[in-house]
């Protein structure tokens, strides 16, 4: 468990902030990864909580390692216990954070990758997309679904990283908004912006059906088992609604 200090919060939309925390030694992970936020809260055993009332929450920093310092992208619902105890933070506030791990990783460098999200899971894409793009051969292909234009994170950051890179095209779908680019279900565009499907390697994280419907899609167009990474706990969530 480590101990580490708020030092700034930027709000990237409505309901979203971007935390940057700083430790006492430098974090080392793969990009990708996720850690967890450990609280006390006091007279709720709800679901997530322990029955000494701690509260634990998975959330995956944005960018890369080797330094002393990790941002975290967190979405604030109103019944959610961590995203409203986060949003409630200031900078200059100490929390406590595992180390960090996880499934989401780059596997090779050298193969086609596409990178597929909605909402707050685009936070390990971030950090992957980066890392490919320092030190990948092949072509990345980011798509990101979102509600509206105002719930899209990152999107400067993105459009600027597209500029930059020829071997990187950038995809936005949004489901509740008409505008001039592409509209509903993020994965039905796989096939419309990915060059070669069954070669590439496919990243998917967001809400577990989208990511299950993606499995299910890229199997059905011929992608192999061995070419698909999720976070692994997707298909349970889903099974248990």
């Amino acid at each position: 468990m480590r101990e580490v200090e708020i030092t700034s919060i930027h709000r990237m939309t409505p309901r979203v902030k971007q935390f940057e925390l700083v430790a006492d030694e430098a974090f080392e992970y793969e990009p990708g990864h996720h850690t967890h936020l450990h609280f006390e809260r006091e007279g709720d055993d709800g679901d997530g909580e322990t029955e000494d009332g701690e509260v634990v929450r998975p959330y995956t920093a944005t960018g890369l390692p080797g330094t002393n310092s990790i941002t975290l992208a967190i979405k604030r619902y109103d019944d959610g216990t961590a995203s409203v105890y986060m949003h409630d933070r200031e900078p200059g506030d100490t929390i406590e954070i595992e180390e960090l791990d996880g499934n989401l990783y780059l596997r090779d460098l050298d193969s086609d990758v596409a990178f597929v999200s909605t909402g707050t899971g685009i936070t390990p894409m971030m950090a992957m997309v980066k890392q490919y793009l320092r030190d990948g051969t092949g072509h990345a292909t980011f798509l990101y679904g979102e509600k509206t234009q105002e719930d899209v994170m990152y999107r400067e950051t993105l459009d600027q990283l597209e500029a930059e890179h020829e071997n990187l095209t950038v995809v936005y779908s949004l489901s509740d908004e008409d505008w001039s680019g592409r509209t509903g279900h993020v994965q039905a565009h796989i096939e419309d912006v990915v060059p070669d499907p069954e070669a590439t390697d496919f990243y998917c994280c967001g809400v577990p059906g989208m990511v299950v419907e993606t499995t299910e899609k890229l199997a059905d167009i011929g992608v192999p088992d061995e070419r698909i990474y999720s976070e692994g706990w997707e298909k349970d969530e889903v099974s248990e609604e």
